[in-house]
């Protein structure tokens, strides 16, 4: 094990107190699910305290625990470091990360829609070139974020973060934290609006990723959005390089063609003044303009941007954003699969419109008999949108894409104002919450079919993706 932390340094980085038998830490983790041998174990007090789960989290191997009280259950001298509040010893064991990693180049993603998919593609292009750290699934929160950089290895060349929010004045300690060289927003729109006044405010918190951006540092910003002027004057008062993307014409980061087929797309742009030609393993037009920004943050960060844009072509969206796989219905017969599009994580109402896109623009098989299958969008509520969630879901039914949509399955009590306002010969099915649904979509799948799933994260349409995805593996159940 290569140590991440040495217990001296951890003493300095916290100010806490070290008791027992030390050896170096490996990682540093806040769940014995995912604990690895030699990690420090950070017993945070969130949904449950961390403490109860100290004991466990030696016995699997911990090197060392970070801790506010001595737990019942940590066995003899164990080895654990004291500290007044874990959360706060995390912050400053993060800070202390980023400023120890001095070759580092920083770059932080926010946005109402995109910021992980965004994260994920920056860590897979640059990694062939240098050491690459980044955020794990969507650790962009309080802990998320001074979690990621506590694990950032010394060496790392670039660091690729995710910064969220649901309320204002999040993330402005969080990019304090990170301190970037480059900041990404992919885009404003009318998400958490429940806890926003207006989108206006929504581009206020957004804005916020500015504020620690290193001086002399670049904003990357999304130059089709309404808010662009806003978010620019911000920038521009900061003292920031401002760089936009989009396929306006006074972009500098510019989408020239798109030619979308059913599963990719060829897409020619101009990035930073370099004309560029690549491919992409997802449809959808927000899908090529999220890739300007990350080739123009990769060209920015130094990287050798013709070897990004090959890599880029090898990209694939993770699951639950875009992620495609073939679900055979009979294990033996390849003529038997149906085709799932994964867009369960989470939802907006333009992202819902760009998933439905995606949905249109696939090609269903035809069957041995020779009947073309069909294209199913399955659509969970879209949460925390205010007082105008019921309008935003009716407005959903007249998006053009639907005129390629067969049958539309939804769920939850505000996709019902989304499922009246459809023809009813689209109309497929509609159920309370996710659970209820699963049987309806998992019973309607035939050879040939592309189903969507897409619902907000809180509406639980996983639970709909892995009744789909049992139908490949003989557990089908009624």
């Amino acid at each position: 094990m290569t140590a991440l932390w040495d217990r001296d340094t951890l003493v300095a980085a916290t100010g806490g107190r070290a008791t027992g038998e030390w050896t170096g830490v490996g990682g540093v983790s806040i769940d014995t699910r995912t604990l690895r041998e030699g990690d420090l174990f950070v017993a945070l007090k969130d949904v449950r305290d961390g403490h109860d789960f100290v004991g466990a989290a030696l016995k699997a191997g911990a090197g060392a625990a970070l801790v506010s009280r001595i737990p019942h259950d940590s066995g003899e001298a164990p080895p654990l470091l004291h500290v007044g509040d874990p959360l706060f010893a995390l912050e400053s064991l993060g800070i202390a990360a980023r400023a120890r990693a001095k070759g580092v180049t920083v770059i932080a993603v926010t946005g109402s829609a995109g910021k992980t998919s965004v994260k994920d593609a920056l860590a897979a292009i640059l990694a062939p070139q240098r050491p690459t750290h980044s955020s794990v699934k969507s650790y962009n929160n309080h802990w998320g974020v001074p979690l990621t950089l506590a694990r950032m290895p010394q060496e790392t060349g670039f660091g690729i973060f995710e910064i969220g929010m649901n309320h204002s004045g999040e993330i402005a300690p969080l990019t304090r934290m990170v301190r970037p060289h480059i900041a990404i927003i992919t885009n404003v729109l009318p998400v958490h609006l429940g806890n926003f006044d207006s989108e206006a405010d929504i581009a206020a918190a957004k804005a916020e990723i500015m504020e620690g951006v290193v001086t002399g540092g670049h904003v990357i910003l999304n130059r089709d959005n309404r808010w662009f002027d806003l978010l620019a004057t911000k920038a521009q008062a900061l003292g920031l390089s401002v760089v936009t993307f989009g396929e306006n014409e006074n972009a500098s980061i510019r989408l020239l063609k798109l030619s979308q087929q059913s599963e990719s797309a060829s897409v020619e742009a101009d990035i930073l003044g370099e004309r560029v030609l690549f491919r992409l393993n997802s449809v959808g037009r927000h899908q090529a303009i999220n890739a300007l920004a990350v080739l123009g943050a990769a060209k920015l960060a130094g990287a050798d941007l013709a070897r990004c844009a090959l890599a880029l072509g090898q990209w694939k969206p993770g699951d639950g954003r875009g992620a495609r796989r073939r679900i055979r219905l009979d294990p033996i017969d390849p003529g038997s699969a149906f085709e799932l599009i994964d867009e369960s994580y989470n939802a907006n109402p333009a992202s819902v419109v760009a998933a439905l896109e995606t949905l249109s623009l696939a090609r269903p098989a035809l069957t041995a008999t020779g009947r073309p299958g069909r294209r199913i969008a399955v659509i969970g509520d879209m949460l925390e949108l205010g007082a105008e969630a019921e309008r935003m879901h009716g407005d959903i039914a007249a998006t053009p894409h639907m005129e390629n949509i067969d049958a539309v399955f939804a769920c939850g009590p505000l996709s019902r104002t989304l499922y009246d306002a459809l023809p009813k010969a689209r109309r497929g099915a509609w159920a309370v919450d996710s659970t209820a649904l699963a049987p309806l979509v998992r019973d309607e799948m035939r050879a040939g079919d592309v189903v969507m799933v897409k619902g907000s994260l809180g509406s639980a349409m996983a639970v709909i993706v892995t009744a789909l995805d049992a139908l490949g593996q003989g557990r089908k159940k009624r």
